[in-house]
């Protein structure tokens, strides 16, 4: 046990001299030469052994590093940091000194200190896996690969297994030590010796001031106010309105860029009353405006129409080998089209009537809701009156404590205002002593200052006078002589000037040149547009005439559009609406609600049922007019396209068709 202490002792005294050196103060021979005189003074016995050691952590201090701060990254985070010096010594034990020291006086010495540290530092160490793979690739970058594999990795590594039996006894040790925990001996209070009080006189109990009568809630608060309905009323018919004006503009988005051929028909779903929004009316021959086209749109046109005729020589030479006309898939695509617009209109008319059916459900919830609230609100009532009752009954035991309480501060503060006048005094005496020191030492500082003063004014005087004699300063400077820095690349003034005016001639001549190039560049340039826009006018006469000639064909063979009948699924639905109406209805008459709330609720049901309407009749006008306007809307289209041609305004047309 004698010999544990010491090996524990040894390690300590290296750790605390290696945490006192400095490299940058201190060399390593003084360093040494200290540590051996403070060693001799703490009676150390093997002082070789820790002189050795510390040179050895010093002189491979770069090495050891390594290893130590990889594991205070990896296996100990929680490990303290002012400990690390010791891990820096077992590491040099186990590396330079293993096979001098044995693998007994090795195993004596961890032994010595913390079993978990070391178990944990060791375990990391000789790891098979980390000796061969990054602390043999770290440690090659400041000795030879060779030199580390032969005289530290391999005797590492054959001293591996016979470590590892060190390691688990250290395993075993932590797992059968049992923790001792000192009991202190509790202290036990003891009870003051006091007077006995004398019994005090009840006191006469002060009367409870009664609460005055509170005014009761005015009826007007569970209204509500007449200027929120009108608001209301404004509100929904201004959304009605916008519906409206939406409505209108969406089916007339297109009829800026076509001209009226006869006047629209009435249908049943039109709006009976004008809208205050008119939109202005278009000129005439508006599309007879030239449109300036620059650089970059007269391009991209021309790259355009270019891409259009190569892809119409291809269709024109694959039809020659024997390629089919797509127009019948074209046709058939329509179709499809149409039919998928006529489900999609179906749909949207289902989830509407769908949102209906679940308003119905939500209203008659909340009838049932009101009728459960009232229920509620009598059983609150109940247990309010009794909480009342409990908690006016709490309040008088609170009154009669805090009278008592008061009375016993009283009479502790008469006793508190003798013991406070005397540390008064006391303070008074102690303040005075201060004040008198303070001005003893103000007076010294105010002393040192003047004489401070003194000093500098008189070195001031000495300055200025120094300052004060006349030097010359005048330089004559000869403009035709160099610096004489003895440089290859001296000139002088003159010369610096003709050089730069020489430059600035040759860089005027490039200027010139370069301003010729850019006038001819551009010259090209515009003589290409001038190209392209020929090129492009020639295209846009021949597509007009392509397009009205399109237009007259389809316009023969179009038809009027037939309604599409009505889905099962909306029929279904708009007769589960008629059913929860009715049930709604009857339970509304059933319910029985205070004359208060009522109105409230009977302006908002009516409310919910207007918008409702309101909303339902515009819906079934934009189903209606959408129905009629899909073929309607191609129609005119075509239309405004064959007008426009026959006007000359093929800008719009090609437009249309980029699109």
């Amino acid at each position: 046990m004698v010999k544990m202490v010491s090996h524990g002792k040894h390690i300590a005294a290296i750790v605390e001299q290696l945490n006192r050196f400095n490299p940058e103060n201190q060399s390593v021979e003084d360093f040494l030469n200290e540590s051996a005189k403070v060693l001799q003074t703490l009676n150390v016995t093997d002082e070789n052994f820790v002189l050795e050691t510390l040179a050895g952590c010093i002189e491979y201090k770069s090495l050891l590093d390594v290893v130590v701060n990889a594991f205070y990254v990896r296996d100990g985070k929680h490990c303290l940091f002012s400990e690390r010096n010791l891990y820096v010594v077992i590491c040099y034990l186990a590396t330079f000194q293993l096979e001098e020291l044995g693998l007994q006086y090795f195993s004596r010495v961890v032994k010595s200190l913390d079993t978990a540290k070391m178990h944990k530092f060791l375990r990391f160490f000789f790891n098979t896996l980390n000796l061969n793979t990054w602390i043999k690739d770290e440690w090659s970058h400041f000795y030879d690969s060779l030199y580390v594999k032969e005289n530290w990795i391999d005797p590492l590594l054959r001293w591996q297994p016979k470590v590892q039996q060190v390691i688990e006894q250290l395993t075993d040790k932590l797992n059968n030590c049992t923790t001792t925990v000192k009991t202190s001996t509790v202290t036990q209070p003891k009870e003051f010796n006091l007077t006995v009080p004398k019994p005090r006189a009840i006191p006469i109990p002060l009367p409870i001031p009664a609460l005055e009568k509170s005014q009761p809630v005015p009826p007007s608060t569970y209204k509500t106010p007449k200027e929120k309905k009108r608001l209301e009323e404004i509100k929904i018919k201004n959304r009605r309105k916008a519906e409206d004006l939406l409505l209108k503009a969406n089916v007339n988005q297109f009829r800026c860029a076509a001209v009226k051929l006869e006047k629209e028909r009435d249908t049943p779903g039109s709006m009976k009353s004008k809208p205050a929004f008119q939109a202005q009316k278009i000129q005439s021959r508006i599309d007879n405006i030239p449109i300036k086209l620059n650089a970059a749109a007269i391009l991209r046109e021309g790259a355009l129409y270019q891409r259009k005729m190569e892809q119409e020589l291809k269709r024109v030479e694959n039809l020659l080998r024997g390629a089919r006309d797509p127009s019948e898939f074209l046709e058939w695509q329509k179709q499809m089209r149409g039919k998928d617009i006529e489900e999609q209109l179906a749909e949207i008319e289902y989830k509407r009537l769908q949102g209906k059916l679940s308003h119905e459900e939500a209203v008659l919830a909340h009838q049932n809701v009101i009728q459960e609230n009232k229920k509620k609100a009598d059983l609150m009532r109940e247990e309010k009156a009794e909480l009342m009752h409990q908690y006016a009954e709490k309040r008088l035991q609170e009154q009669k404590e805090m009278r008592e309480l008061v009375e016993q501060v009283v009479e502790g503060h008469k006793n508190a205002k003798q013991a406070k006048l005397k540390l008064q005094k006391y303070k008074q005496q102690i303040v005075q002593e201060v004040c008198e020191e303070n001005r003893e030492l103000l007076r010294q500082a105010l002393e040192e200052e003047e004489e401070k003063l003194r000093k500098r004014y008189e070195l001031i005087q000495q300055i200025r006078a120094i300052e004060s004699l006349p030097s010359l300063r005048n330089k004559f400077v000869d403009l035709t002589e160099t610096g004489g820095h003895g440089l290859f690349c001296e000139m002088s003034i003159v010369e610096l000037r003709e050089r730069l005016a020489l430059l600035r001639e040759a860089q005027k001549a490039a200027e010139e040149e370069k301003r010729d190039q850019i006038i001819q560049e551009k010259q090209a340039k515009e003589q290409l547009l001038l190209d392209k826009l020929d090129q492009i006018s020639l295209f846009r006469a021949e597509l007009g005439r392509a397009a009205a000639l399109k237009q007259e064909e389809k316009k023969r063979k179009s038809q009027s559009g037939e309604r599409p009948v009505k889905d099962e699924r909306i029929l279904n639905l708009q007769q589960k609406i008629i059913e929860k109406t009715m049930e709604r209805k009857k339970q509304g008459e059933l319910l029985k609600i205070t004359p208060q709330k009522t109105s409230i609720t009977s302006a908002k049901g009516s409310l919910h049922q207007n918008h409702w309407k309101e909303l339902e009749e515009s819906r079934e006008r934009q189903f209606k007019i959408l129905q009629h306007g899909f073929m309607a809307r191609e129609t005119a289209q075509k239309m405004a396209a064959y007008e426009a041609a026959k006007s000359g305004a093929t800008v719009c047309i090609l437009r249309s068709e980029v699109k």
